[in-house]
């Protein structure tokens, strides 16, 4: 899945950095200052919701995209969350993903 989101990103025109684990994510985002991130909510050794805490304690500005298998009612509600916690949530993806939904919300944040 990372995969395949990087390439639909980068043919999009952005420069993609990625990972899996919750420690890289961090330090990218420390060490980074992303404009879009795309956000699962299931990830290995920690979830989505942690991540959209952190963003929001570091005062990010980044869009953020999230995307997940579960539920709908799940996806709405992170992502109402994440707008109480002041991040600037652009949509959210069910999986399966597909590529020209991707495409558009990706378009959409770069015109913004």
């Amino acid at each position: 899945m990372r995969t395949f989101l990087s390439r639909v990103a980068e043919g999009c025109g952005y420069e993609v950095r990625s990972t899996e684990r919750a420690a890289g994510f961090k330090e990218a985002c420390t060490s980074w200052s992303p404009d879009v991130i795309m956000l699962d909510l299931v990830m290995p050794y920690v979830d989505g919701i942690e991540l959209l805490h952190f963003l929001a304690e570091r005062g990010s500005t980044a869009a953020i995209l999230l995307i997940s298998g579960f539920d709908p009612t799940i996806l709405e509600t992170a992502q109402r969350l994440g707008m109480a916690q002041g991040l600037s949530m652009i949509g959210a993806l069910e999986k399966p993903v597909r590529v020209a939904e991707l495409r558009s919300v990706l378009s959409e944040a770069m015109k913004a």
